[in-house]
């Protein structure tokens, strides 16, 4: 690794629910039981572990519950088949659920001559073509363990909490970044390590305990509206009868109708 000197500015992006509306590494559960690598039952799964992430604070214990969801669903599967899944329905995935008040921020950092580093929990497989699609300079993400092509289940790196930090400085000296002028942004109290790395730290749709500490130290509080495509908003008794529907899709939009009530009623909070 080559140390520059650090005279460049970065801004670090979490990626769930701070660049995009829902969990990258559920988003593509659909496309995955289309391909054949989803049973109903574990699409179901999948949509109710969906609406926890949405609905739940992103703590330690809720996170690796999440991770092993994840591990769990995805061990035995061919490696290059959810590549070509990820590739073929990225854009049709992933974009409707960006938040456009990040897409102006990473524009705004561009514009400035700052690199944009996405760093993610989720898999390298997800992480790597959204950042393409976002138009990153360097991503940073969780690697599963490939055995003979097909997924074991277990993690050769887990880019969570302490381990975003330590990427964070890692690249920092290979990049010449001065973390001193850089930013990050999350929204989960979880990466707190990769916020108080940088010398502008900014909370993003903050869970509760994040909010708190960055109103304790004059962190930036950034309020993103949740996108249209993350809201859709079905009557409440459609949600009642979808989400308990064989595929899980019913979950997902109870989901995301809950979250935005939640969303919509914490800033109507803290307007009054």
């Amino acid at each position: 690794m080559t140390t520059a000197q650090p005279n460049r500015i970065a801004a670090f992006f979490d990626l769930d629910k701070t660049v995009i509306a829902r969990s990258s590494a559920l988003a593509f559960t659909r496309p995955f039981y289309d391909g054949g690598l989803l049973t109903r039952r574990a699409m179901l799964r999948s949509a109710v572990a969906q609406l926890q992430f949405l609905l739940a604070n992103a703590d330690e214990s809720h996170v690796d519950k999440l991770r092993k969801h994840v591990t769990d669903m995805c061990t035995g599967w061919d490696a290059a088949q959810v590549k070509a899944i990820v590739a073929e329905t990225l854009d049709d995935v992933v974009r409707p659920v960006v938040f456009p008040e990040a897409l102006e921020l990473i524009a705004q950092h561009k514009a400035a001559g700052h690199d944009i580093v996405l760093i993610s929990a989720s898999g390298i497989e997800m992480v790597e073509p959204i950042g393409e699609l976002l138009g990153v300079d360097i991503v940073r993400a969780s690697r599963m363990r490939i055995v003979d092509g097909h997924y074991s289940g277990d993690l050769d790196f887990y880019c969570y909490g302490d381990e975003k930090a330590v990427a964070v400085a890692e690249l920092a000296a290979d990049k010449g970044y001065d973390l001193a002028k850089s930013y990050s942004y999350s929204d989960s109290i979880t990466d707190l390590p990769m916020l108080e790395a940088v010398g502008h730290p900014a909370v993003v749709n903050p869970d509760k305990p994040l909010r708190q500490h960055a109103e304790a130290n004059n962190w930036e509080i950034l309020d993103f509206d949740i996108p249209s495509a993350a809201a859709h908003r079905p009557s409440p008794s459609t949600v009642g009868r979808t989400a308990l529907c064989a595929t899980g899709i019913g979950a997902i939009a109870a989901a995301a109708v809950l979250y935005q009530r939640h969303h919509s009623r914490h800033s109507a909070d803290r307007a009054a």
